[in-house]
């Protein structure tokens, strides 16, 4: 597995793929990139105006343009956005390019973890959060799943750990 050189982070919003890819990418020291943040860069807008103007769809296309070139590399750690593997373009990609770790967190870590941030549109203006990110887990959990070369629980443990841990799982 090892040889593959690039590290993908999946799973869902609030299990810590960017604060997680960000310490594995400093330990290991390879380019980080976070598939969201790229969007904004590149729009030069937040991706709740993205997600406002041009609807989930308009996103979704720019975050596979994002995706396939930013998978293009070698040697990188790639934290990408929650609903990225709902394309089977992305799921192709990915599982193609480098090695992919799923992760996982509860649905109550995920509440705690994104309950006072309003940058996330498919929640922001959610009456029921929880409910909402529920609705996302069952579509998309199987989807993680079925790409994963590695799943890591995230809930109870430090970023700092769970990147050691997925280093020191992958041979690295």
């Amino acid at each position: 597995m090892a040889e593959k050189r690039n590290i993908f982070l999946i799973g869902p919003m609030g299990a810590g793929k960017s604060t997680i890819g960000r310490q594995i990418a400093k330990s290991l020291h390879l380019d980080f990139f976070d598939s969201d943040t790229e969007i904004e860069r590149r729009t030069g807008a937040d991706i709740s105006w993205v997600f406002e103007l041009e609807g989930e769809d308009g996103f979704r296309a720019r975050e596979e343009k994002v995706i396939e070139e930013i998978t293009e590399n070698m040697g990188i750690v790639l934290a990408t956005g929650g609903g990225s593997i709902i394309s089977s373009e992305n799921r192709n990609r990915l599982s193609a390019r480098g090695i992919v770790v799923y992760l996982k967190t509860t649905l109550d870590k995920q509440v705690a973890r994104t309950e006072r941030d309003k940058k996330r549109p498919l929640i922001a203006n959610a009456e029921n959060p929880r409910e909402v990110l529920a609705e996302l887990a069952k579509e998309r959990d199987p989807l993680y799943e079925e790409i994963a070369d590695l799943v890591v629980e995230t809930d109870d443990q430090s970023a700092k750990v769970v990147a050691s841990q997925i280093i020191e799982q992958l041979g690295f």
